[in-house]
């Protein structure tokens, strides 16, 4: 869990990148997984409410084929989607870049919280087939 404030995306930012650069993913799908989270996590905090804590949940689910960042909050007026912002546009691209970036990605509507999630290919060279030469992060949460 994090606090509701813009000060969050650097704390997820340098978490999720330490923890997947230390399991041996790609240094360019780590690059990617972590503008993923930020774009999700900064729409969040534009658009949506926090949870009923006062906070936002940001998590993360490793395999051996992909990673998976998701992004709860406590919901917004509006369903999430990529937007087609003019050229002169001062925002409205970080579901595009989503799009682009991500495998898949989707909205899960639960209780209380609306999740946004991507799905990146991964790839774990530091393994080189030996699954015990470094450990994925099965399921992490930041807080």
């Amino acid at each position: 869990m994090l606090p509701y404030a813009p000060s969050s995306v650097a704390v997820a930012r340098q978490r999720l990148s330490a923890e997947l650069s230390n399991a041996g993913l790609l240094a360019t799908a780590v690059d990617d997984v972590v503008l993923i989270m930020s774009e999700l996590l900064s729409n969040a905090l534009r658009h949506a409410h926090p949870l009923p804590s006062g906070q936002l949940k940001v998590a993360w689910l490793c395999s051996d084929t992909q990673v998976e960042v998701a992004v709860s909050d406590g919901g917004a007026y509006t369903e999430p989607r990529a937007g087609r912002p003019t050229l002169s546009s001062l925002g409205g691209r970080g579901l595009g870049i989503v799009e682009y970036l991500a495998e898949r990605w989707g909205v899960r509507h639960e209780e209380e919280a609306t999740t946004v999630w991507a799905v990146v290919s991964a790839s774990w060279p530091a393994r080189n087939g030996h699954p015990e030469l470094s450990e994925t992060p099965v399921l992490r949460e930041v807080g």
